[in-house]
């Protein structure tokens, strides 16, 4: 199955593997389900494996309105519904994906049945804003970001191609080369760009959203966050001044473990020498976890 249709549009999906629980991923912002292929397809010998773009990213439907993780707990229902499946799922989110799956934890919690938080965005990301980072916030703060989206959005593919030269990280050139090249038609597409602008927007109205919500879940839980130390030493690489790096990662480090104030008998830990994409960093890992919470369930 390529793709599926949700509330009028066309959405990118891949459905593979049959057996029950079914295990949906949620990918992070502006990130392709393309780089989670060693992961699914092991998964996929043992269990139905989900994973979908949002609209407006990869082959989906760019919708020109307002994107918010809501709209994504409403997409995930709709795509249970058009696979006929009516059991509880492994719910297992990375970064904005997590925060998203946060949300649908708190909506449809009957409808999960093991939750994977992967170095997930935190209820609480406004802190990361309150911090004295001049060097991060004229290069990497949200509105930097917003800038970039709106300057990428107005440019044709060939265009992008030439500006993010080279197009892909040194992680995601490992993978297969049909992989590297559906990753380059996602990150040369203008409505990516859009779309991370949409949510990017909107994503601190949707923490306080999720945070007004209780949870009333009884499913176990699992909180992955990155090596802080790792990171540290590649933002340093990156020429972020030290200091800056330090306090962060620290914060970020925090804000994972504050999660379990959410999920108080959730499992925590930090994946040793993994940066933000875990996934790509030590799949075998992720594969695992997904594994015991299906046993643990």
């Amino acid at each position: 199955m390529n793709f599926i249709e949700i509330n009028g549009q066309k959405v990118e999906i891949l459905s593979k593997g049959t057996a029950k629980p079914a295990i949906l991923i949620l990918s992070g912002m502006g990130s392709p389900f393309y780089e989670w292929e060693e992961i699914s397809s092991e998964l996929a010998e043992t269990n139905q494996v989900i994973m979908y773009h949002r609209p407006g990213l990869g082959e989906s439907e760019y919708i020109d309105k307002k994107r918010t993780t809501e709209n994504v707990t409403k997409d995930i229902i709709q795509i249970l519904e058009k696979l006929n499946i009516t059991e509880p799922i492994i719910l297992a989110g990375h970064s904005y994906g997590g925060l998203c799956a946060q949300h649908f934890s708190k909506l449809y919690p009957d409808r999960i049945r093991g939750l994977l938080l992967l170095d997930s965005t935190s209820v609480d990301l406004y802190k990361l804003d309150q911090l004295d980072l001049p060097y991060l916030n004229e290069n990497d703060s949200d509105a930097a970001w917003i800038e970039t989206c709106k300057e990428h959005a107005a440019l044709s593919p060939t265009e992008l191609l030439k500006l993010l030269d080279p197009v892909l990280t040194k992680e995601q050139q490992k993978l297969p080369k049909k992989t590297q090249e559906k990753l380059i038609a996602f990150y040369t597409n203008p409505s990516l760009y859009k779309t991370m602008l949409q949510e990017i927007s909107n994503w601190e109205k949707d923490t306080e959203t999720i945070k007004s919500l209780s949870f009333t879940g009884d499913f176990p839980v699992t909180i992955i966050g990155r090596d802080k130390e790792k990171c540290i030493s590649n933002y340093i690489n990156d020429g972020v001044p030290k200091a800056e790096a330090e306090l962060l990662e620290n914060t970020w480090h925090q804000l994972i473990i504050e999660q379990k104030d959410i999920y108080k008998d959730a499992k925590l830990f930090f994946a040793v020498n993994s940066s933000h994409n875990i996934h790509l960093d030590q799949p075998q890992l992720v594969i695992d976890e997904i594994i015991q919470l299906i046993s643990d369930s």
